[in-house]
């Protein structure tokens, strides 16, 4: 090998050691001597290790991270808890015993770190102090016992007002291009959610507001570990604010074209959002919230969207409510009343005002649990004009029979489970999984459970 080619690759050698440039966390932990940890970063909405070690018997270690891994992580022990830490361009010392013990740890270097300790420190007791005399301020203005002390009253508003400014002093003075001076206040709204929905619902409307207006494109959140707390605060809070269900909606799909359109800058993060968003609709049965997205996404000209997510996004398309369901052959062992049939071959020869499909399966222990609650609600059903045609998604013979064989409707079965034609044609990824239809099989109401059906059809609706 010449000189020349030697300077060439010390050169690439430097060059890709520069690009891979580590900061470190250093900790003192005598108690963990011998023991494995691990640092653990924030990616997406998900997490990944970032480096690990073994702790020296003189109880110190050395874990690296790149400026790839910026953001927030945590430090494993073997005990699986955790303490969080601030990946940033600084290098971190901890000194304590175990990371179970925060309230014993010590940050020795490392600015980032230090405010975010101190602020988490004192936010907490804040946020409890707050929550007392929010409480407090609530029972002297309504109890008449209370309400004429306006010296207390007025001392109430003006400690409450202190810690608030207190609060709002610490996130101020932080330098403006320090990642704190982004996280904490987001940190800081996302765990006002609960206080909120119990003790100061007025502020709700706010709350709601403020989800709203934050950049969810912005590459910080996919290195926090707070963008799946932000997406699902809000949501959780509308569901939980009392309202009617169609002001509920109309509220939860203002928050979706704010969301989307945040999104709308950049296409990884719009697919990645919108398809944890869609998930935990269907995952909490908020169906109209899910056909809503799926709509708003499907129309949107900002960004592709990814094969799979589309073709999930499409079936809501032709799913939704006042759309014409396929007719549905029933194929494979077909029983009623306990006695093998051979008509109605298809659903389209069922004769009622409505006909309810039910997707479902021995395995499902949900769909077990609905179809108990359907049997003695079916008499009355059949008296408003509703049938019923269970198609399964059981691949063993003797247990669709032996569940087929204590139904009183329509029970069909071809073991193809998710492949069943009837499943595909009905876009089916998760069981129970119903539609209510029309005579002409036009969808009226995919329902939830059959307790809500039964509220329906009893409404007249």
């Amino acid at each position: 090998m010449n000189a020349g080619t030697l300077r060439i690759i010390l050169f690439i050698a430097i060059l890709s050691w520069s690009a891979k440039a580590q900061n470190s966390i250093k900790g003192d932990f005598p108690l963990l001597k011998g023991q494995k940890v691990q640092l653990i970063g924030f990616r997406d909405l998900g997490i990944y290790t970032i480096d690990s070690t073994t702790v020296s018997e003189q109880g110190s270690f050395t874990l690296g991270f790149t400026d790839q891994d910026l953001g927030m992580g945590y430090i494993s022990g073997p005990d699986n808890k955790s303490y969080l830490v601030v990946l940033a361009q600084e290098q971190l010392q901890l000194t304590g015993e175990l990371l179970s013990a925060p309230e014993g740890i010590r940050t020795i270097t490392g600015a980032e770190n230090k405010a975010f300790v101190n602020y988490a420190t004192a936010h907490g007791k804040r946020e409890q102090a707050l929550s007392a005399w929010i409480y407090l301020q609530k029972i002297y203005q309504a109890d008449s016992l209370f309400s004429n002390q306006k010296a207390v009253q007025q001392a109430i508003a003006s400690e409450t007002s202190r810690i608030h400014k207190e609060d709002a002093d610490f996130l101020n003075q932080l330098a403006p291009q320090s990642y704190m001076k982004w996280y904490l206040p987001l940190r800081k709204l996302i765990s006002a959610v609960g206080t909120v929905a119990q003790y100061n619902i007025e502020e709700i409307p706010n709350t709601i507001a403020a989800f709203r207006q934050l950049d969810y494109a912005d590459p910080r959140w996919y290195h926090s570990g707070l963008l799946k707390d932000a997406i699902e605060s809000q949501y959780w809070l509308l569901e939980n604010r009392g309202l009617p269900q169609d002001a509920m909606y109309v509220e939860m799909n203002r928050s979706t074209d704010s969301l989307l359109q945040s999104l709308s800058k950049n296409e990884t993060a719009f697919n990645l959002v919108t398809k944890y968003l869609f998930d935990y609709f269907e995952k909490h049965s908020l169906f109209t919230a899910s056909e809503y997205l799926a709509n708003q996404a499907l129309t949107q000209n900002s960004c592709r969207i990814e094969l799979n997510l589309g073709q999930q996004l499409e079936s809501y398309r032709a799913m939704k409510k006042g759309n014409t369901a396929a007719d549905i052959v029933f194929e494979g062992d077909v029983f009623q009343n306990g006695k093998a049939i051979t008509t109605p071959a298809r659903l389209s020869e069922v004769k009622a005002k409505y006909k309810l499909v039910i997707f479902g399966a021995n395995w499902c222990p949900n769909c077990v649990a609905e179809l108990k609650q359907l049997i003695p609600l079916y008499e009355k059903w059949k008296l408003q004009g509703v049938e019923v045609v269970f198609i399964s998604l059981d691949t063993d013979q003797n247990a669709f029979r032996d569940f087929a064989i204590q139904m009183p409707f329509i029970s069909s079965c071809d073991y193809k489970k998710w492949d069943t034609p009837a499943a595909k044609a009905y876009f089916v990824s998760s069981s129970p999984t119903m539609y209510l239809l029309d005579q002409n099989q036009k969808i009226i109401l995919r329902p939830v459970s059959m307790l809500q059906l039964d509220a329906y059809l009893q409404s007249g609706k």
